[in-house]
């Protein structure tokens, strides 16, 4: 076992392109794995550490570098250590091995587990985490032979999942991805596994008639079913209750902007700076799960509605997209999409693609995706390099600190230049009995000309087709005699 420093010459990272040969494979893993340093998270101080280790789970990571550059799979691995520390384990070791592709059976190779279990041991780990989604029988192989807990990457996100959701609709669709990816995961042991008789041996049949019956595999296997029913028509319940509040909001033609991009990236951050929301923003990932509308206007006066949504990851759990679902969908419902990325991050492209990924999977269900503006955040603490890369590979991007306040307006500009206006122009006499609906063509369409009269509120104005049939029996005749509005 060779130690895996970050500065490390690793014979075919020069060329991320390149194709490795078979030999080359070969090679480099009979000299795997290998250590990515700075994961640790031990702390120095004798009595922290002490208490730490009565509650954190102690743990080493492990990961198989497939393809992409060396600094991608060392950068999968800094974020697994992340997602590790959120769920509230300590982080040991780290370990990578350079593979074509996971091995079938144990997913490093049954050459490697000897070594691995070594680390575990010299580490005093209780727990594996494998940086990708484990089969059920790589799960039992490995943990058969390293003799301690093992657990993937998906099994830890919906965990941290799990600690995170706070309303009903997002207990509820966490618990259905959970029981998704146990379902196929249930395991028994032996003679324990038999509950009841079965055929007809009960009834006193005798020889021949006495069988195992329904095992006990079989009743938690049909008890998840049985609970994934219900929370399925749980979930589609809660659906239709944010339907028809996102239909109230189209009804009343408010346009709506969905904040999307990584986890962490600053999403809650940058509603709280467009909207005063007063939203948890935290330095940790996955810290908003229950998604959060606020309303707010562009300079020009228009009101629109601005929403936080889950944050994506790199392979996002197949579980948790399908579970979550019905709350992405507030971004295929959406006019704009505020994609923000996070400058700081040593890979941005890559939080990109992962965020597009998932968006296009959303779209597949529900057609076409709203309009895209990318918005570039934590400028405060991003290198000058970095922004001017980040400047050329993305032109048409806004760049913003929302800890900092920096391109706040500027953005508001762009969204108000983005959002759909709307399309029929009237003019109004409007009685000042009518003070509502005045206050209405304010709020929801975008008044060009106003003029207090004797007689009431004189309005030419831009507004949406329902809210033009509201107001046409006040609507008042054009220069050329034909009813303005019509």
């Amino acid at each position: 076992m060779t130690e895996f420093s970050l500065d490390l010459d690793v014979p075919g990272a020069a060329d991320e392109n390149a194709v490795p040969s078979t030999g080359d494979l070969e090679l480099e893993e009979r000299s795997s794995l290998r250590r990515v340093a700075g994961l640790s998270t031990e702390l120095t101080d004798v009595t922290e550490v002490e208490y730490r280790q009565l509650r954190l789970e102690r743990v080493v990571l492990i990961g198989v570098w497939t393809s992409g550059s060396a600094e991608q799979a060392e950068a999968s691995l800094v974020e697994l250590a992340r997602l590790a520390e959120t769920a509230g384990s300590q982080v040991l070791d780290g370990l990578v091995q350079r593979r074509s592709r996971p091995d079938p059976a144990t997913f490093i190779g049954s050459g490697k587990i000897d070594e691995l279990r070594d680390a575990v041991d010299a580490a005093e780990a209780d727990t594996v985490i494998a940086d990708g989604e484990l089969s059920p029988g790589q799960l039992r192989q490995l943990e058969e032979r390293l003799k301690v807990k093992v657990i993937d990457r998906t099994a830890l996100i919906l965990d941290i999942f799990a600690q995170h959701a706070r309303s009903r609709d997002g207990k509820a669709q966490v618990e259905l991805a959970q029981l998704s990816y146990l379902l196929p995961r249930l395991r028994g042991w032996g003679e324990a596994l038999s509950r009841q008789v079965g055929g007809r041996a009960a009834g006193g049949v005798g020889i021949g008639g006495r069988g195992p019956g329904e095992t006990k595999i079989e009743l938690d296997r049909r008890r998840i079913r049985h609970r994934m029913s219900k929370l399925r028509r749980e979930i589609a319940a809660m659906r239709t209750v944010r339907d028809t509040q996102r239909g109230s909001r189209r009804r009343n033609e408010v346009p709506g902007v969905a904040i999307v991009g990584y986890t962490n990236a600053g999403k809650s951050s940058l509603l709280n700076a467009l909207t005063d929301a007063g939203v948890l923003v935290e330095d940790a990932l996955f810290a908003t799960l229950d998604p959060t509308t606020r309303k707010t206007t562009t300079p020009d006066g228009r009101t629109y509605t601005l929403t936080d949504t889950v944050g994506f990851v790199r392979h996002l759990p197949h579980q948790l997209v399908e579970a979550f679902r019905s709350t992405l969908e507030e971004t295929a419902q959406a006019d704009l999409l505020l994609h923000v990325v996070d400058a700081s991050d040593p890979l941005p492209e890559d939080q990109i693609k992962a965020v597009r990924e998932v968006l296009v999977e959303i779209g597949e269900q529900r057609g076409a995706m709203p309009p895209e503006l990318l918005v570039v955040n934590k400028t405060d603490v991003a290198g000058d390099l970095q922004l001017a890369r980040l400047r050329h590979l993305l032109p048409g991007a806004v760049f913003v600190s929302a800890h900092r306040g920096d391109g706040i307006n500027v953005l508001r500009r762009r969204i108000a230049e983005l959002l759909p206006r709307p399309e029929v122009d009237v003019e109004l006499l409007l009685p000042y009995t009518e003070g509502s609906l005045a206050a209405r063509v304010h709020a929801e369409g975008e008044v060009l000309a106003s003029d207090h009269t004797a007689d009431g509120t004189r309005l030419r104005a831009r507004v949406g087709a329902e809210l033009a049939n509201a107001v046409l029996p006040f609507a008042v005749a054009g220069r050329d005699g034909a009813v303005a509005g019509r």
